[in-house]
């Protein structure tokens, strides 16, 4: 009969030689000082897994940076895996990850954004002033797009954005307040509700108005999705309310396309017709919880919001859903809706293989309603005013009303609220004041950085969603930038390039590498157009998500648009 074994009687195997003393744990051991240090930042806050990006912001804005003891420390407590944690924290810009031996980040960043419109009004000079003005004792880093780019060059000091930065205001700004503070509401929660705000949602929650009844006039309206995809939302709530319930909702406020920000002028300008508005869908849908991803960029609106929101509760506006506030971390591709859905759980924003549609599997594996910021805002004045006051709106046989941030040579730059249908030439004139002093049309963007270049010789086409696809270009989140006779349009396709080669979330091959090899290519002398065409059609034919697919357009807008600018050497600004 064989002795019952035991750990004692166990035979030493390899690397278990007696007199070796006791074997030590496999990994990272967790230091108990961080753990307790953990433990007092989290506090009595729940330790799931979707709250894990949210437990690093705790953990990066106290100490400035994530040490390795602390992402052990916070594993060990959330019960992670360590390179569940790891992943995690490497992967969205805005943490500050700290390997074992590493020395920390100084207490002070300066993050200057080089996104197109602020390199058109001097980023490189300003990161170069930068680093030579404020010494070792301050990182200066780039940085992209920030969502202010009507107020070029921008950049952030600690938590704090700067406009029309100079060396002078950022050496100010570094040694002043580095820490956000909650915005002032253009109209807060008394000032909403004498203008009759709140009326409509009271009214579906008392049974005066039926789901059915709002579908149809926001159907009618033709209100779409205004984050870039354009999808119906009238046919996207009943889509989500044909799935089984438990539904949920997400709203996407991590607007980062370069050139866009009309959701951040909207938060800021009347919060309420937009909190109105999401949880008006929310009762529509049958979602008992509402998830708010606001990108990391937005520290102020993000408190403001926070306080009104939870007003709003008090007020008992909201007794059919709950409301999640969930802090982006800096990641372009969380403005992809089954990205932005993986963060929201906690993970890195990873773009879903599609079939199955987040409106049939979502946030955590339910069917999930996911709405842009703007798109809500509408809601409640289309359903009060009528599906016929919106489609009285509208140029060359489009209808509605459409938000543009309008960014670059032009004098007024800013969110204009135009007719749908309007040209770039029209916004030009209409809207921005005209022309920059010294400076003459020559292009434009009229979706941002993925949307395409066309030529100033094209500026009479309507700005709409689906008029622009035969050129290779589209409107998107309708952000538009005007370029000039002073700007290089080599330069300009190389800057969004890199743009994308920088937010590339690396899950597939043709975008991860693809951008990278045009950016080089594009960067590295004359431009071998059968080869970079090749190359476009490979990242459009085989990227997983839109970044990949639509990245090459600026590029092949060069070669369809430009032919004479490819004589020319690389210019710069």
């Amino acid at each position: 009969m064989n002795p019952r074994i035991t750990i004692e009687n166990i035979p030493p195997g390899p690397g278990r030689g007696r007199g070796r003393g006791k074997p030590k744990p496999k990994g990272r051991q967790v230091d108990l000082r961080a753990l307790e240090e953990v433990r007092v930042l989290l506090g009595g806050r729940p330790r799931r897994r979707d709250l894990l990006i949210e437990h690093l912001h705790l953990i990066q804005d106290h100490y400035g940076h994530l040490s390795a003891a602390h992402l052990a420390a916070l594993a060990a407590e959330m019960r992670l895996a360590l390179v569940e944690v790891y992943e995690v924290a490497t992967f969205y810009a805005h943490f500050d990850v700290v390997k074992e031996g590493e020395v920390p980040p100084p207490a002070v960043t300066v993050r200057v954004c080089d996104s197109l419109s602020c390199a058109m009004a001097g980023a490189e000079k300003l990161l170069t002033d930068l680093q030579e003005k404020l010494g070792a004792d301050v990182r200066v880093v780039r940085a992209p797009c920030m969502g202010a780019c009507h107020q070029a060059p921008v950049c952030a000091v600690g938590h704090v954005q700067i406009a029309h930065a100079n060396a002078e205001k950022v050496s100010q700004g570094v040694a002043g307040d580095r820490h956000a503070h909650a915005a002032t509401p253009g109209r807060d929660l008394a000032a909403y509700r004498l203008e009759g705000g709140y009326a409509l949602l009271r009214d579906c929650l008392d049974g005066k108005r039926t789901r059915e009844e709002i579908i149809g006039i926001v159907d009618v309206a033709g209100l779409r999705g205004l984050g870039g995809a354009g999808f119906p939302t009238g046919r996207k709530w009943n889509l989500v309310r044909k799935e089984p319930a438990p539904r949920l909702m997400a709203v996407n406020g991590d607007e980062g396309e370069p050139g866009t920000f009309k959701d951040r002028h909207y938060l800021g300008l009347d919060p309420h017709r937009f909190i109105e508005g999401m949880l008006l869908a929310a009762w529509v849908v049958e979602a008992p919880a509402v998830y708010f991803y606001l990108r990391d960029e937005y520290p102020e609106l993000r408190l403001m919001l926070t306080d009104e929101i939870a007003k709003v509760v008090a007020a008992g506006l909201a007794p059919h859903t709950q409301i999640h506030m969930r802090r982006g971390a800096g990641a372009y591709i969380c403005g992809e809706e089954s990205a932005m859905i993986e963060s929201i759980e906690g993970k890195r924003g990873l773009p879903r293989h599609r079939p199955p549609y987040v409106a049939q599997v979502g946030l955590f594996g339910r069917p999930t309603l996911e709405q842009n910021v703007e798109t809500l805002f509408w809601v409640r004045d289309i359903v009060e005013k009528g599906a016929d006051w919106f489609t009285s709106h509208g140029r060359r046989e489009r209808k509605g009303l459409r938000s543009f941030s309008v960014s670059g040579r032009v004098k007024d730059p800013g969110v204009k609220l135009a007719p749908a249908g309007i040209s770039a030439r029209e916004l030009i004139e209409e809207y921005c004041g005209g022309m920059q002093d010294g400076h003459t049309f020559k292009a434009y963007l009229p979706g941002g950085a993925s949307g395409g270049i066309l030529p100033a010789s094209m500026a009479d086409e309507p700005l709409d969603f689906g008029t622009l696809e035969k050129y290779g270009c589209f409107v998107g989140s309708h952000a538009v930038v005007i370029l000039s006779d002073k700007d290089d349009i080599k330069a300009v396709a190389l800057n969004l390039m890199r743009f994308f080669e920088d937010e590339s979330c690396g899950q597939c091959t043709p975008c991860r590498v693809g951008t990278e090899k045009a950016a080089k290519l594009m960067a590295s002398g004359p431009w071998d157009e059968k080869l970079l065409d090749d190359l476009a059609s490979v990242m459009r034919t085989a990227s997983i998500c839109g970044l990949g697919q639509a990245a090459p357009n600026p590029l092949t807008c060069v070669f369809k648009y430009f032919p004479e600018e490819l004589k020319k050497p690389l210019g710069t600004w």
